[in-house]
């Protein structure tokens, strides 16, 4: 599962990794909630293009979008045939750039947080989803979701499910939907090797979406060995303290 990421790699700098034709220049993000935009890279006439989305897809068939349930993960084991994800999984696949994320561990005392990044770069790509709303009213409303897999060993020490992480030689066959089908879209969804992240505890602050900036990031120390193993869990973590910018 992923419920919360940053963004802080200077514009310049995704914008080299991704290679995408926008030039966008965005502020650097330390704690972005879903329902809050996030980035998002996909296809347009052969080209790469940059988009904000709000984060919490939403079909294009959905009526009411008040009542309809916040989709913020897709699985990747089972997406291609969820009536929410069928149709952007075959038509609108996208990437996500993120600096990196943050996972919550069950243990005695409590949850503990972790910031989750690459051990070896500033910035990744996570698999996503798309699609666009259009109200009655008037009006066009872009959304999107991550897809999440089984945890490699690393995650597993934390949460059982994580992003699905792309590298960049798998960018241009993700994202042609036109020339690569679902089922060999499908091939790319495995977790990412053992030692591509670091996981880093750090203090509750995250658990607040008012605090977006760097002391979020501030390592901890804990005695790992005391918590308890990552519990599988069902529910969607509660979203009652989140920010609706849409």
């Amino acid at each position: 599962m992923c419920g919360r990421l940053a963004l802080t790699t200077p514009p310049d700098a995704v914008r080299d990794f991704f290679a995408y034709a926008d030039q966008p220049n965005f502020p650097a993000r330390y704690n972005i909630a879903p329902t809050q935009p996030i980035a998002t890279v996909r296809y347009e006439y052969g080209k790469r293009r940059f988009h904000l989305v709000r984060w919490g897809l939403i079909p294009s068939w959905v009526k009411d979008p008040s009542a309809f349930t916040l989709l913020i993960n897709a699985r990747a084991e089972t997406a291609a045939e969820k009536p929410s994800f069928r149709a952007a999984m075959r038509h609108h696949r996208c990437l996500i750039p993120a600096s990196g994320f943050y996972e919550w561990r069950r243990t005695p005392e409590g949850k503990q947080a972790f910031w989750i990044r690459p051990a070896d770069n500033d910035v990744m790509a996570f698999a996503g989803l798309w699609d666009t709303w259009c109200d009655p009213d008037g009006g066009d409303m872009d959304s999107g979701a991550i897809l999440t897999i089984g945890s490699n060993r690393m995650m597993s020490r934390i949460h059982h499910r994580m992003p699905v992480i792309l590298k960049p030689n798998s960018f241009d066959a993700w994202l042609d939907t036109a020339n690569v089908d679902v089922k060999e879209a499908r091939k790319m969804l495995q977790p990412v090797e053992d030692d591509y992240l670091v996981a880093t505890p750090i203090s509750n602050r995250v658990n607040k979406v008012v605090n977006d900036d760097p002391d979020v990031q501030t390592p901890v120390e804990i005695e790992m060995e005391t918590a308890s193993p990552a519990r599988r869990e069902t529910e969607e973590p509660k979203q009652s303290d989140q920010l609706d910018l849409f």
